[in-house]
């Protein structure tokens, strides 16, 4: 059995994070047919199949999804044996302001990570909209901020991660074709709600908004009870929602992009922070 290549191990958990070979590869910087390449080196060298294709849909084999923990637990232990390494300990306190949803599923690994690599780091994390995390770094009130934007919008800062956007529903809910489709939505202005609404107004679908929350465990709350849809990135739909698949009638979403901003003068932890949240995320730019 071969030595696990770091590459390789690093493009199949990209395909797995993001269900498909195609937004793997821009993940990691590689061409689709490499990341396939890379792919069949891994299942070959292992002699195990790890991967299984259905047209454009990717699923885990038994064996696939008990590499995908070693997988990710060697990358992480890499990351931070090159981080506690590469530069002297610095220490300081940053403050990084996100949105709810990316704090909840995507950055509590990638924080954990880099709080053990710089132990003298005091990391303060402030989960807003991303209106509201704009106005704060433009006063000063962050070292770093995480905002949602449009897909190669204009504006500062660099793309650390793209979001497929889909609606959610709750298990049981019931379309009726002859009212307006409720919605549950953040407050103006929100990525997400804009989307929703451009695409339902293109499409000619009729809707109301019945339920606004600028918490996401609230409109999570509420689209489980009944009251609506939402937005949701893909993989962040927690198993108690449903996604709303194509024979519901609703029109597609275009993704969105986390963009990461930097303060000037940065200190050298918020920097090694910023470096950090870029390369764990694993984004082209």
């Amino acid at each position: 059995m071969q030595t696990l290549d770091l590459d390789l191990l690093r493009s199949f958990v990209a395909i797995v994070e993001l269900g498909g070979f195609t937004r793997a590869a821009e993940r990691v910087g590689r061409t689709q047919s490499t990341i396939s390449l890379q792919i069949k080196r891994l299942e070959d060298g292992l002699g195990k199949r790890l991967l299984e294709r259905d047209g454009r849909q990717v699923s885990l084999t038994a064996e696939g999804e008990r590499l995908l923990s070693y997988a990710r637990r060697i990358l992480a232990l890499t990351e931070e044996a090159r981080e506690a390494l590469a530069e002297p300990e610095v220490e300081g306190g940053v403050r990084l302001g996100t949105p709810e949803d990316f704090a909840t599923h995507r950055l509590p690994r990638v924080l954990a990570d880099f709080a053990r690599s710089h132990p003298r780091v005091a990391l303060e994390v402030h989960c807003q909209l991303t209106v509201l995390l704009l106005e704060g770094f433009e006063r000063g009130d962050f070292d770093l901020v995480l905002v949602k934007r449009d897909r190669e919008g204009p504006g500062a800062g660099e793309r650390v991660w793209r979001e497929p956007l889909v609606w959610s529903g709750g298990s049981g809910y019931a379309f009726d074709a002859d009212q307006p489709l409720p919605l549950v939505l953040s407050p103006q202005p929100c990525v997400y709600r804009k989307r929703a609404l451009e695409a339902l107004d293109r499409s000619g679908r009729p809707w109301r908004v019945a339920y606004t929350s600028t918490s996401l465990a609230g409109a999570i709350a509420a689209v489980e009870a009944g009251l609506g849809v939402t937005v949701l990135p893909k993989d962040m739909v927690p198993g108690r929602l449903r996604v709303l698949a194509g024979e519901t009638g609703l029109p597609d979403l275009a993704d969105t992009e986390i963009a990461l901003l930097r303060a000037p003068n940065l200190s050298p932890a918020g920097a090694r922070l910023a470096d950090h949240i870029v390369h764990a995320l694993e984004s082209p730019r």
